[in-house]
């Protein structure tokens, strides 16, 4: 009505967007096609999840970024000299040192900046009491410390929400540094999740499937240390549950890397998928009855445990896969010997005619 009427545009701002459901989304769309509205929509959520589809394709993506130090404590600086309005009225100074740890404590937040300063700023002035007979206007500056600033922070704000963009960012980075041999950086960002409240048993889920999908069979011991890790925490518990999962989480970055039970899996279901349910062959199959037996279940299966180093040239593969290789261990660690025994294996294979 308003374009229509007076030629002037609305700007519909919908904060935290991706609270509303996929319907109400929807509703949306025709309203932003027409130009009825501009639509500015804010979220702390990953758009890419938190608002569908056809209504992202129609916005252009603004990623607003952390303010920087040199940003927050110009913000600082200005609340504290302007004695007009704001902080500036209550008459308090801030040094560099100070101001250095009020930024550490915003954490690129300026609504967090502010909401310290001004508790330490309160803090200052309670801690330097009036001349007697003194206007407030005329009473000495309140010098605001690091103790006054600590105190007003109580504890740094570590920007983590365990179901947004940024959980699944520490997450992602957590891993890549396990697997990229970086136990510093493995440590590091693993504390992020448990300082900033991370149940620790999501934290060692992620190590065990690590351990078993980028270690495996380089270090056989690695799966074990992962979950002997999970069952410590769920003895002990926190703060004393950190140990096993830092002695674990360093273990794992260290360890000699391998993804070959994630490459075997991956080739055995693409069989598995081509080829569909494939026969097992008569031979391995049980021979439990006297029917089972008339059909040739059994019949031919040589025991390994009766043969010199207790096996016997055999493929256990349906017919029709015979000679596939799934699982090619790496070089690394361990699973050098593993390559060494298979190679073995098939040399023997091929010296019986297999």
């Amino acid at each position: 009505m308003r374009r229509d009427q007076f030629g002037a545009r609305t700007l519909l701002f919908i904060d935290e967007i991706h609270r509303f459901s996929k319907t109400q989304q929807d509703a949306l769309l025709p309203h932003v096609e027409a130009g009825t509205v501009t639509l500015i929509g804010a979220t702390t959520e990953n758009p890419s999840f938190g608002v569908v589809a056809a209504l992202l394709s129609r916005c252009r993506v603004v990623r607003l970024e952390a303010l920087s130090d040199p940003e927050l404590a110009e913000l600082a600086q200005r609340a504290v000299i302007d004695r007009e309005r704001g902080l500036g009225a209550l008459h308090v100074t801030i040094d560099p040192e100070v101001t250095a740890q009020l930024v550490a404590a915003a954490a690129g937040d300026a609504r967090r900046l502010y909401s310290v300063l001004e508790v330490a700023a309160e803090l200052a002035r309670r801690s330097v009491p009036p001349a007697p007979g003194a206007a407030d206007d005329d009473a000495a500056p309140a010098a605001i410390t690091a103790e006054h600033i600590a105190e007003a922070a109580q504890g740094r704000n570590l920007m983590y929400d365990k179901a947004g963009d940024e959980h699944y960012g520490v997450v992602s980075v957590f891993i890549k540094s396990m697997r990229g041999s970086d136990p510093d950086a493995a440590v590091y960002w693993m504390t992020r999740m448990i300082e900033a409240g991370e149940d620790p048993r999501f934290v060692l889920r992620r190590m065990v499937i690590f351990a078993a999908e980028d270690v495996g069979n380089a270090d056989p011991q690695a799966l074990g240390v992962a979950v002997a890790a999970l069952q410590a925490v769920e003895l002990v518990g926190l703060p004393e549950g950190v140990l096993p999962m830092t002695q674990a989480v360093t273990y794992l970055a260290l360890a000699p890397k391998s993804n070959t039970a994630l490459t075997a899996y991956a080739a055995a279901r693409k069989l598995v998928t081509e080829r569909g349910a494939l026969p097992v062959p008569a031979r391995y199959r049980p021979g439990s009855t006297a029917l089972d037996r008339a059909m040739g279940h059994g019949h031919g299966y040589k025991y390994p445990h009766d043969f010199a180093g207790h096996y016997v040239p055999e493929d256990y593969l349906p017919e029709e896969l015979q000679g596939e290789a799934i699982y090619r261990p790496s070089g690394s660690g361990f699973e050098a010997e593993l390559a060494r025994r298979l190679a073995a294996i098939a040399e023997r294979k091929k010296r019986s005619g297999g």
